[in-house]
Formats: C-alpha cells, structure tokens, sequence
C-alpha cells in the first residue's frame, strides 16, 4: 500500500512563505508524476504544480507561476512545494498526488495516490 504523507502546512501572513512536504511510503513505484493539488472552502479540488519524476519536468498553474516552486528528492522519495508571497486566495486545504503513468499530469483525474493533505491559512 502506497502512503503519502504531507507535512508544512500553517498558518501565514499575506506575503510570507511556506514549505510543503510530500514523503512517498510503502509499495514501490516508478512515478511518473508527483505533485499538489488544492481544494479551498466551496470550491472544487484545482491542480496548482507538478513534477515529472526522472526527467523533472515542472509544470504549474498560472494562478501561482512566479511564486511557488516545486522539486523533488528522488533518494528520499519527497516532493517540496516552496510558496513564496503568499496571497488570501492560496488559503486552501493542500493535497499531494502521484501516480505511475504519463496521462493526466494537470487533472486530478490523471492521480490515484493521494495525501490526507494539509491546511493553508493566509491571513490579509
């Protein structure tokens, strides 16, 4: 059984920052993908970055291009997601995802791992 676990969440004032971590355990897989996803109050779940595992290909939404920043560590099995200058509107519960294919890589669809996820709160 595969286990994700987030870790970094909290709460910031508008323009700070925050590190999340997503620690990969359990079945081994060859990941294709491994990123976050967001799902604020009311709101559906929306894709905010990605990375591809062995080429690193990194892709983000436009809403956070420019300040936030996703990596990984591949011996530690752990993506990171950097978010710099913060705004109220990235208050959101945060979710990491995986999965071993290449399909899908915006869409939650494209995902069948997922963290419990961790909260967000950006205060004005």
């Amino acid at each position: 059984q595969v286990q994700l676990v987030e870790s970094g969440g909290g709460l910031v004032q508008a323009g700070g920052s925050l590190r999340l971590s997503c620690a990969a355990s359990g079945r081994t897989f060859r990941w294709f993908k491994m990123g976050w996803f967001r799902q604020a109050p009311g709101k559906e779940r929306e894709f905010v970055a990605t990375i591809t595992w062995i080429i690193g290909n990194k892709y983000y939404a436009d809403s956070v291009k420019g300040r936030f920043t996703i990596s990984r560590d591949a011996a530690k099995n752990t993506v990171y997601l950097q978010m710099n200058n913060l705004k109220p509107e990235d208050t959101a519960v945060y979710y990491c995802a995986a999965d071993p294919d290449s399909v899908g890589v915006l869409n939650t669809d494209g995902y069948n791992y997922w963290g419990q996820g961790t909260q967000v709160t950006v205060s004005s």
